[in-house]
């Protein structure tokens, strides 16, 4: 530890000259310097090293699951992956420095970090097969340990392995196998009994509330996703229907709250892989038996239950979790990017005015579709501390526009947070913005006194 606070000072000392707008890299390299050699979530480590960051190191942080599968194991995210994988066959080829210097060249500061951060190696080299393995490992066995289940999905999971992942770290799947079919059954059986008894029956005997409640979400189911063609499908709408008002009715304490469609989107998504092919937009519901489209409806709806279990307050009356998040989001970036945070206040803008949607739909209206399994792997590994770990990624999510957004007025810069470049996002840039998110909550989260109004 002394000498870790030596090297800290060492690197303060050379940094007197810089200019404010060096803080952030401060940052950065002193984060660096406290975690060395320490392990993370997945077991990756933050190290220094003397070659170039090659592109192959930061897949180990989204890894390639096509190789070492069959084409029909293939999962709806797989094609994002497979224009990472000529990189990954050899060694570091120029294109990937290229494609490191586009990014940076639209973001800000946390693009533009110094050399240190771009010769780190996010954790050793790890191959497709060996990965799959270690998952295939912990599934296999007749109790999965959920600690060490979590700290491999908190790096992404495969594809195929995904459905299943997710309902052991939700907790809807029992960690014992002898267990798990029959208690799957029972809770499928159980959402049967409660569409039967909630959504199955005449508006006469409904209350007014609940009859205009399940009228938003009829408005509301087509326009979740709108970019993705399977949600406009007639049956899938009335798949989320089912599951949204059985949900609201059960939960009288928040009801629905429009933002919790766009949360059911991954799991229709992700368990459906388990009776459908090919690439999501090709699935129709149509080409399923009444019996698995129920399945898949209940397996969404308790894992929807599990997810928000977590995070009651953020959708009962006035929203205050997430008015609670917000304001610890506003904290954290006045902590580490304090020239952006003073412009942001100079210009009024209040970080209620964009961050309130990231909070209510966890992102997934700011970033593709396709990104959105591989951002929740690492939601989902979080478990109970989910919460408080947005605040971190949504302030990493921020700031990888710290330079642009210096520069403009309150109008472009509402204009621009609500309409975010991240159309052409990859798993690159993801996988960036979750990792200066583990490494700000490695030095904030331990002392919260420096969040402190």
């Amino acid at each position: 530890m002394r000498s870790n606070s030596t090297n800290s000072n060492h690197h303060l000392r050379e940094d007197k000259a810089e200019s404010p707008d060096s803080r952030f890299n401060q940052t950065l390299r002193s984060v660096q310097g406290m975690l060395k050699g320490r392990s993370i979530p997945g077991k990756v480590t933050l190290t220094r090293r003397s070659d170039p960051l090659d592109d192959s190191s930061w897949q180990d942080r989204s890894p390639k699951y096509e190789r070492s599968l069959s084409e029909n194991d293939t999962g709806p995210s797989d094609h994002m992956d497979k224009s990472m994988e000529e990189d990954d066959k050899g060694p570091s080829k120029p294109s990937a420095h290229e494609n490191l210097n586009m990014s940076k060249s639209s973001t800000s500061d946390v693009h533009s970090t110094p050399k240190e951060v771009q010769k780190s190696t996010i954790g050793a080299r790890a191959t497709d097969s060996a990965r799959v393995m270690k998952f295939t490992k912990e599934l296999s066995g007749t109790t999965v340990i959920l600690e060490r289940l979590r700290e491999l999905a908190w790096s992404g999971i495969p594809p195929y392995m995904r459905p299943t992942v997710w309902k052991l770290l939700l907790g809807y799947a029992p960690p014992n196998s002898d267990r798990r079919e029959g208690v799957l059954r029972r809770k499928r059986l159980e959402y049967l009994d409660c569409v039967a008894q909630f959504y199955d029956i005449p508006d006469t005997e409904r209350t007014e509330e609940e009859i205009n409640m399940l009228r938003q979400i009829a408005v509301d189911c087509p326009r979740t996703v709108p970019d993705v063609s399977f949600f406009q499908q007639a049956q899938v709408q009335k798949s989320m229907e089912r599951i949204l008002y059985t949900w609201a009715i059960r939960h009288p304490a928040s009801g629905y709250v429009q933002g919790i469609n766009d949360l059911v989107t991954p799991f229709l998504v992700v368990f459906l892989s388990e009776y459908l092919e090919g690439s999501v937009d090709n699935w129709s519901l149509s080409d399923l038996s009444p019996e698995k489209i129920s399945c898949l409806e209940a397996d969404c709806y308790w894992c929807l239950t599990k997810l928000l279990d977590g995070m009651q307050d953020h959708y009962t009356f006035a929203q205050p979790g997430i008015q609670r998040l917000v304001f610890k989001l506003k904290e954290l970036v006045r902590r580490i990017d304090e020239p952006v945070s003073r412009h942001m206040e100079e210009q009024g803008l209040e970080f209620l005015q964009f961050a309130f949607r990231w909070f209510n739909c966890l992102l997934i209206r700011e970033i593709p579709f396709q990104l959105v399994n591989r951002l929740w792997d690492t939601y989902l590994a979080e478990g109970d501390a989910l919460p408080d770990f947005l605040v971190y990624i949504f302030a990493s999510f921020l700031l990888t526009w710290s330079d642009k957004l210096q520069k403009l007025e309150f109008q472009e810069m509402v204009m621009f947070l609500q309409h975010l470049p991240t159309e052409n996002w990859t798993h690159l840039e993801l996988e960036m913005v979750l990792s200066r998110a583990f490494m700000w909550h490695s030095m904030f989260n331990s002392s919260p006194s420096h969040l402190a109004s």
